[in-house]
């Protein structure tokens, strides 16, 4: 399949460098010219407009964005792509499942043979397209007489105005009308002002009063009341003479609520996605601290974080469920039995954490919490209690009435247990902090010879937050 890749213009669409210059690296040893690369959808649209391609590899996910308005992009204009992706097919929206997927990571043989299969298919219907496209110029030029343009501004969901600029009266056709829940006749602008939102009232009023002046094209876009419903409206229309015949200026209305929802939610997500980087950020240099002042040496240091960001991992996985997946809230068991199975052991010592509790719901920003505290008593019990020794057990239990869950944590058959001395290290700290601070509860510890117990109180309302 490579021999159909020498030369060709592969675009490339990814948000993560890494991998962007990793798809760089695997396309110039498979004889491909790079486009791009482009990290965003409206970057990637700008090369498909400016820029001749042959096939392209789309990442799904950008920045929180779906790359489909690129995908849709390229199919008009007969581009074949390939989606790639961490989830694999489960990751990809229903209405684009008929286009191939590679699953990251992939190597640059199967990236080869994608693209080859691709570009492979693409010359058979190139080649028939233009067949096609011989006998088309052969007809006749469609005519776009008035009925046919009421068609297509039917389909379009354009609304038509005129505007006397004299007289001040508006005459609008019925979809115009029904976008304005006005009843249907000649309005004056003072008619319609009724309808507009009053923060936006001064701004629409001082743009159709400046029309007069304008030249060329102009357009204003604002929101309007119909009932108790807000719609946003794009009025487009032209300001110089070659758009007023017999003093009527004409233009069009569009109804654009959907895309200012859309721009609404993505200025919304925007501002989530920065909070949680932050916050991950802030997490992770926090547990870097605990680990520097909890270890002795470099690796140790290392091997700690590591175990501390891999607990995090999978508290997170169970919680935020894959894209594609119908979303489920995570239970306490689960969570336990994830966060608790490294340190199980394996054979016939698999049984020695033991898991019983009710089926509790635990919400994202509490997993967290508990996978911090779960992850810290764990470790200890491996350094110093219970888990340290190839007989000991650790058993983990849970009542639960209206108002909140108990968790006890029980260890048996590990060394002699020795009450601590002194001042609470960082890794107490965390767990006190963790359990008083995000899960609005509290923690006590029972010294007991054969094995330590301890035991949370959580609010049971705080735990599904």
């Amino acid at each position: 399949m490579t021999d159909h890749l020498s030369g060709r213009r592969i675009l490339v669409v990814e948000d993560e460098v890494l991998v962007s210059f990793m798809l760089e690296d695997m396309l110039g040893q498979l004889g491909c010219e790079v486009v791009g690369p482009a990290a965003r959808v409206d970057q990637a649209l700008a090369i498909i407009d400016a820029q001749e391609i042959d096939a392209a590899v789309l990442d799904v996910n950008l920045n929180g964005e779906k790359s489909y308005p690129v995908a849709d992009a390229l199919a008009a204009r007969g581009v074949p792509f390939v989606f790639s992706t961490g989830y694999g097919p489960k990751g990809i929206g229903e209405a684009y499942l008929r286009y191939p997927v590679l699953q990251k990571p992939f190597k640059s043989g199967t990236l080869g043979d994608a693209l080859g299969t691709l570009l492979s298919a693409g010359d058979r219907e190139a080649s028939q397209n233009a067949g096609d496209r011989e006998a088309s110029q052969k007809a006749p030029p469609a005519i776009w007489d008035a009925n046919r343009l009421r068609i297509a501004t039917d389909a379009a969901g354009v609304a038509l105005w005129s505007w006397n600029v004299d007289t001040d009266a508006i005459s609008m056709d019925e979809r115009a009308h029904d976008l304005w829940g006005v009843p249907s006749g000649p309005v004056t602008f003072t008619d319609l002002s009724a309808n507009i939102h009053p923060e936006d009232l001064d701004r629409v009023r001082a743009a159709f009063a400046s029309t007069r002046e304008v030249l060329g094209a102009y357009e204003v876009e604002f929101r309007i009341l119909c009932g108790k419903e807000v719609r946003w409206v794009s009025a487009r229309g032209r300001g110089d003479d070659q758009g007023i015949v017999g003093r009527i200026m004409f233009g069009v209305f569009l109804d654009v609520t959907e895309r200012k929802m859309a721009e609404e939610a993505r200025e919304m997500i925007a501002g989530e996605m920065g909070h949680r980087v932050k916050n991950l950020f802030s997490i992770a240099s926090a547990l870097a601290m605990i680990s520097e002042r909890s270890t002795e040496t470099s690796k140790e240091m290392s091997e700690d974080l590591r175990l501390r960001l891999s607990a995090l991992n999978r508290a997170h996985d169970l919680v935020r469920p894959m894209a594609g997946d119908p979303e489920k809230a995570a239970h306490l068991a689960d969570l336990l039995a994830l966060l608790l199975a490294p340190y199980a052991g394996d054979g016939a010592g698999g049984d020695r954490v033991l898991v019983t509790v009710p089926e509790l719901i635990v919400g994202e920003a509490s997993a967290t919490a508990l996978a911090l505290v779960v992850h810290e008593l764990a470790t200890n019990s491996i350094k110093y209690g219970a888990l340290s020794t190839a007989t000991g057990t650790l058993d983990v239990s849970c009542v639960a009435d209206d108002r909140e869950a108990v968790i006890t944590w029980r260890e048996r058959g590990g060394p002699e247990v020795i009450p601590p001395k002194g001042n609470d290290g960082y890794g107490s700290r965390l767990v006190t902090g963790a359990v008083s601070g995000q899960l609005g509860g509290s923690i006590d510890f029972e010294w007991l010879s054969e094995g330590v117990i301890i035991v949370l109180r959580i609010r049971k309302a705080q735990l599904g937050t």
